[in-house]
């Protein structure tokens, strides 16, 4: 497809990194569609007739699927960004730099879909703009709020390098890369605010919020949970991006990610359960509470399972089963905030939140759409590095984010 004359220097973005490759259409583009068929319908239904016309959200549970899932999981698991050009650029992990394009897409792409998700969910969303004018620097919101637009202008020129490179705008390209170091400096600081701030908001909480999950350090436990979610992100679209279009990132790189996610598995759990026992709550997990099950599924899904999996030479090794791990950590990490956001306070509401089918479509419609904008930025952008589709097994092992060696001198 050409582009009208005025738009020509931006045609290289329209042209594929692999020659002659041209999109067939499937079963997951269709499916795809029409889910975005019906999100248009009640999109239109949801400004149309309100939130209470295609929603289950009450004044017992004013947050619902869109917060607990679509802002709280998308924020988690977009934590990659941060953990992954901090160790390349701040810890100068050099060897780690082919993880930070895709890293820093899907941190952007999380971070754009929950700005889209807020508008769903906000009564008055054309009142987004207020935080930027009307200051209330006291209230975690306000810094949440600030936090994301800068975070997400980070991201966005962070992203910026691989469209540069694409449309071979040198000047440009020499001008992002000055401004690396200090972007990710800034998106480190603005996204460890956030991440934690999340947490934030539940503090008020002490006589709603189960006590599996309240604690005074759940800000904490947000922010250590988030990277762990984050590093277990960047090995399941590294192997879903190789099994589509044979890119993806070297089984040594995943290998040392995978170590880290050891280390921050059992770091979150150890902190966790600690705090726990100094709360004197252990003995919940054991009450056979509906709680308690929620409670043991998270933990043994997205911590237990994982770490002790990971352990394992022939699991780190093979990237099949380290994406069937890494995807583990991630269901863990969205049923942890699905549990401090809707299980934990339904015992004190006194009542079960169940989600619409209308919720539910516009879920699933800002999931497709951050699956497709990621598969295009694939495949029109250098974002990852070609791969065969059959490299499975590693012979070696890399070391977890080991630093790059120093050349010595003459």
């Amino acid at each position: 497809m050409k582009l009208p004359k005025l738009l020509t220097p931006f045609q290289p973005l329209l042209t594929p990194n692999r020659p002659g490759d041209r999109y067939r259409p499937g079963f997951w583009t269709y499916l795809f569609g029409a889910i975005l068929a019906a999100g248009a319908v009640v999109t239109v239904l949801r400004y149309w007739r309100g939130l209470g016309y295609v929603t289950n959200l009450s004044d017992k549970f004013p947050w619902g699927l869109w917060i607990g899932f679509d802002v709280l999981c998308g924020v988690a698991l977009a934590a990659g960004g941060f953990a992954i050009t901090a160790a390349v650029y701040v810890f100068n992990l050099k060897r780690y730099k082919p993880i930070v394009r895709p890293t820093v897409l899907t941190a952007f792409l999380g971070y754009f879909l929950v700005a889209v998700g807020l508008m769903y969910d906000l009564g008055k969303p054309w009142n987004i703009w207020h935080p930027i004018v009307m200051w209330n620097p006291r209230s975690p919101m306000f810094e949440v709020a600030w936090c994301v637009m800068l975070y997400l202008t980070v991201l966005a020129l962070e992203v910026s390098g691989a469209v540069f490179e694409k449309l071979g705008w040198k000047k440009a390209i020499a001008v992002q890369h000055a401004a690396v170091v200090p972007l990710v400096i800034a998106g480190v600081i603005i996204s460890t605010l956030h991440q934690s701030s999340l947490g934030t908001f539940y503090l008020i909480m002490p006589g709603k919020l189960h006590p599996l999950w309240y604690t005074p350090l759940i800000s904490w436990l947000f922010y250590f949970s988030a990277i762990a979610g984050g590093l277990a992100m960047i090995i399941v679209e590294s192997r879903l991006s190789a099994r589509a279009f044979g890119k993806g990132l070297e089984m040594p790189l995943l290998q040392g990610v995978a170590k880290a996610l050891v280390v921050a598995l059992a770091f979150y759990a150890t902190v966790r359960l600690a705090d726990m026992a100094r709360l004197g709550v252990i003995g919940e997990i054991l009450k056979g509470s509906r709680e308690a099950r929620f409670f043991q599924l998270e933990m043994l899904m997205g911590v237990v399972i994982p770490f002790v999996l990971l352990l394992l030479p022939a699991v780190r090794r093979n990237s099949e089963r380290l994406f069937r791990v890494a995807a583990l950590v991630v269901a863990g990490v969205v049923v942890n905030r699905l549990n401090v956001s809707l299980t934990g306070l339904e015992g004190s509401m006194g009542g079960h939140y169940v989600p619409s089918i209308a919720e539910g479509i516009i879920t699933l419609m800002l999931v497709g759409c951050g699956v497709a904008a990621f598969t295009l930025a694939v495949r029109y952008l250098p974002i990852m590095g070609e791969v065969e589709e059959p490299e499975l097994v590693a012979p070696a092992e890399a070391p977890a984010l080991a630093p790059a060696p120093v050349p010595a001198r003459s």
